[in-house]
């Protein structure tokens, strides 16, 4: 059985290849990127498709294989966005972005 659990999420998912090619938008994806070509993006590369300094970030995280997180605002709207590196049997593959809209004031829980 294939289950796409990403499709209609309430987070955007983008998944890009080694090389930096997006090879998976879920369906908040494509709505974030509309503007930008959304479903379209998909066998583009994420080098062609930011500015610096994010391009640099990008190209180091394909050379580093490094998780990366950091938040940011637009239009009122805060989002965390975290970028992790994916593997298939140990080889390094891609990487997964997760975009996850966020109040912009929210507790923060220090757990013992």
């Amino acid at each position: 059985m294939n289950i796409n659990y990403f499709k209609e999420s309430q987070f955007a998912v983008t998944v890009c290849d080694a090389n930096g090619i997006i090879i998976y938008m879920n369906d908040k994806s494509i709505s974030t990127f509309k503007k930008d070509g959304g479903s379209a993006l998909i066998g583009k590369n994420l080098l062609d498709c930011h500015p610096e300094p994010s391009r640099s970030m990008i190209e180091k995280l394909l050379i580093s294989h490094i998780e990366n997180s950091y938040t940011i605002e637009k239009n009122g709207v805060k989002k965390l966005i975290h970028q992790t590196p994916w593997y298939k049997e140990g080889e390094f593959k891609g990487y997964i972005e997760l975009s996850i809209v966020i109040p912009i004031e929210m507790p923060h829980f220090i757990r013992k």
